[in-house]
């Protein structure tokens, strides 16, 4: 595989990326990347800041670091959102995002295959 094309870039805390959110799915997961950004499905509705919630938790359940080092930092009401997870570095970045992306059922780049 090679590098994950999500746009992102390091900042004075750590590292900060978009992600596109699809709320209301029938379980929390990152789905991929899709056109530079992170691709997360969670479960909670858009409603009441929820949706967000959900996000800080599968990113920081995926990076291993406490939900308090993930921040939204503009997106908090729409379905793209920019991060930041702090504590992490760009080498630290691309190896969990590399593997978290290779799943079962994921193609090469990163993104999830149709059933045929």
């Amino acid at each position: 595989m090679g590098d994950v094309a999500v746009e992102c870039r390091v900042t004075p805390r750590g590292m900060s990326f978009p992600v596109r959110v699809k709320p209301r799915s029938s379980r929390n997961e990152i789905s991929g990347v899709r056109e530079g950004a992170l691709s997360l499905s969670v479960t909670a509705p858009p409603v009441e800041g929820a949706a967000n919630r959900a996000c800080v938790a599968l990113l920081a359940e995926a990076f291993g670091v406490n939900r308090r080092q993930v921040r939204i930092l503009s997106g908090e009401k729409s379905r793209t959102k920019l991060v930041e997870i702090e504590g992490v570095g760009m080498e630290d970045f691309r190896r969990l995002l590399r593997g978290l992306l290779r799943v079962e059922g994921a193609g090469e780049d990163g993104r999830r295959l149709q059933d045929s």
